[in-house]
């Protein structure tokens, strides 16, 4: 996932965390005179290959359903209901809509990702699918579907009831061109081939080919409320930026809980209709969940160390060891909780994204040297203290499908010089740039909105200078960082792209022209000479190969899993090849520092976590809360948790 936000100071984001003061946007104006309802009908009967309509009488009479409820269940009984969780955000974001421009930042997670529900989910520790949204599925081999049972109970945020109506528009909703929306446009349309009604609370997917993935493909979905989008048009950026969109999940956000440019507040609904099912019956337990905007990163820390927010990632391992090292009083006196989990799957791709339409970047000589100019070596060594380790390729993290023996591109000055030289970079100026023939430099803008990591582009950026490369360090804010990357106005980006949990990587997003150019090839294979940057993909290397075009689409129909594995080894290479992204860091565990009224389950948390609040299985023990500050202000100390928790340790 994507971040997208700005900065306040401490003292005014204190009176934000104490209420929700603050001017609300009004958004939830419907407009009565407009009703799409005919369109959509009118757009299903236009299409009858992919909307269909029949009974449950034409469901085969073999299908094997699944339902997932032999899986263990997620959260813990002992979990309390109630109170508030103080959290913090980066900026306030562009939009709370979870799709459209602007959507794919690092709020999301709390409009849909985190706190919605999709029709069924990977299990965090066994990895098979539990019931979401959906009660039951079965995969039909022969007619290349997944039938589906919705829960019958299933509810939106606003009471209302979940149907296969609601699917029907899900298919139309992510194929439109209301919703700006290439990415979502293109899966829609060519990932699933149909939906079929049989009732109000059966359907199926049908898919071109029934894949190793086929139940991610189906059963990841996250529905549309047809009710609510009546209004859905060309304006449709516009019209639901502000406006909170139902989903299955817990929390809503109401109008006067939009506080423009300093804080959103979650609120529980009453009556969520999946309150006791399990998998989901010990989740979301705060009452409310308060969003404040925090800009300044160092504003972070200490907000948590006041109290002010409950819990904090901590990202660099000077905060872990010096800044909130185990004697720490709060530490020590056992106020703040610190646990290292180590956790499993594929992790957040941080690397250099070099965008491969830039001048110079667009031959593969300078990109191959700029890979061999980063130390990333010194690096792990000297600022992650050998905690870290190298990546390499954003691809890793698979298994089976992830290349065993491919190795990442290593510091080496004369190698990068050798490649520089084939470029026409030979000369050193009087600083130590390399100059071509034409007296231009060898000198590129390394574009960032991560300020916690200033000090690994210093490193990067005076090593590069042995290699004659000079390295200019553009720290952004977060959104307009990514807005400068997904415009594809970008030399190098610096950015870690958070990865679902899936079986298989994804290669259309990023190594696909479809993501990079509009008509990127003629029918020959041949370069466009008309092709156009596309900007809004998150193919931020502009990476567009006719070759590799044939075997991202290859992959994506193949149903033999070891054809699987052959292509995604040689995707792997071939990309590698490109030499497009000097792949970065990766980090085998997160570090988490929590004020001890924050509870956690036996065991912490579950194998595919990337952070330790992802599922929404903690909760407020208000009652700690009271005792642990009262005993904070006399100086009484209570019991210290400081843990290691590496039961699914894979590095």
């Amino acid at each position: 996932m994507k971040q997208n936000f700005r900065v306040i100071a401490l003292f005014s984001m204190l009176g934000v965390l104490a209420s929700c003061g603050g001017e609300s946007t009004s958004s939830s104006e419907v407009d009565l005179t407009l009703d799409n309802t005919q369109e959509i009908e009118d757009f299903y009967a236009a299409n009858p290959e992919r909307f269909m309509f029949k009974t449950l009488a034409d469901i085969p009479a073999d299908l094997v359903w699944e339902d997932g409820m032999h899986l263990s269940e997620i959260g813990s009984p002992e979990a309390v209901e109630g109170g508030t969780y103080y959290e913090y955000i980066e900026d306030f974001p562009p939009t709370i809509r979870a799709n459209g421009p602007d959507a794919n930042s690092s709020f999301r997670p709390y409009v849909q990702d985190n706190v919605g529900m999709m029709l069924a989910e990977r299990h965090p520790n066994e990895f098979e699918f539990y019931p979401g949204v959906a009660d039951a599925w079965a995969i039909s081999q022969e007619e290349k579907k997944v039938y589906i049972k919705l829960a019958p109970g299933a509810r939106w945020t606003d009471g209302e009831p979940i149907t296969v109506d609601d699917m029907f528009f899900t298919m139309f909703f992510n194929m439109s061109a209301y919703i700006t929306d290439p990415w979502m446009n293109n899966y829609w349309t060519n990932e699933l081939v149909s939906i079929t009604k049989y009732d109000d609370h059966t359907f199926s997917f049908e898919v071109p080919e029934v894949r190793l993935d086929v139940l991610a493909k189906t059963l990841e979905v996250a529905p549309k409320p047809r009710h609510f989008f009546k209004e859905l048009g060309d304006d449709y950026p516009e019209r639901y930026q502000w406006r909170f969109v139902p989903t299955p999940g817990r929390y809503e956000i109401r109008d006067e809980n939009i506080n423009m440019g300093s804080n959103i507040v979650l609120t529980k609904i009453d009556n969520w209709w999946a309150a006791d099912r399990k998998f989901w019956q010990h989740r979301f337990n705060p009452d409310r969940v308060n969003l404040a905007v925090i800009r300044d990163p160092s504003k972070h820390f200490e907000a948590f160390r006041a109290g002010d927010i409950d819990q904090y990632e901590i990202r660099t391992a000077d905060y872990w060891y010096d800044f909130l090292p185990d004697d720490d009083p709060d530490v020590a006196n056992g106020y703040i909780s610190k646990a290292k989990f180590f956790n499993g799957g594929p992790k957040t791709t941080w690397g250099l994204w070099m965008n491969s339409s830039r001048p110079y970047l667009d031959n593969r000589d300078v990109r191959v040297g700029i890979q061999h100019a980063m130390n990333w070596d010194l690096v792990l060594e000297s600022y992650f203290r050998g905690e870290l380790f190298r990546r390499n390729s954003p691809k890793d993290g698979y298994g089976k499908f992830s290349h065993p023996t491919l190795e990442a591109r290593n510091f080496d000055v004369d190698l990068a010089g050798e490649y520089f030289a084939k470029a026409g970079f030979v000369e050193r100026g009087p600083d130590g740039i390399l100059l071509n023939a034409q007296g231009e430099r060898l000198a590129f803008t390394l574009t960032t909105h991560y300020d916690r990591y200033t000090d690994v582009f210093t490193i990067l950026k005076e090593e590069a200078v042995k290699a004659g490369l000079e390295i200019r360090i553009e720290m952004l804010d977060s959104a307009a960082g990514f807005r400068k990357a997904q415009e594809k106005q970008h030399d190098i980006y610096f950015v870690g792209f958070n990865v679902s949990l899936e079986l298989l990587p994804r290669y259309w997003d990023n190594f696909h022209s479809d993501n990079a150019y509009d008509d990127a090839f003629l029918e020959d294979g041949s370069i466009n000479p008309d092709r156009k940057i596309k900007p809004q993909t998150n193919n931020l290397e502009s990476l567009a190969d006719f070759e590799m075009d044939q075997l991202v689409d290859r992959f994506d129909a193949a149903v033999d899993e070891d054809e699987v594995v052959e292509l995604s080894h040689t995707l792997i290479e071939m990309h590698h090849d490109y030499a497009s992204h000097s792949p970065g860091f990766v980090q085998p565990f997160y570090w988490w520092g929590y004020w001890n009224w924050v509870k956690y389950p036996e065991g912490f948390n579950y194998r595919y976590t990337k952070k330790a609040d992802r599922l929404f299985i903690h909760w407020i023990d208000t009652e700690a809360k009271e005792a642990t500050l009262a005993a904070r202000r006399s100086g009484e100390a209570m019991e210290p948790h400081v843990e290691v928790f590496d039961q699914f340790r894979e590095y």
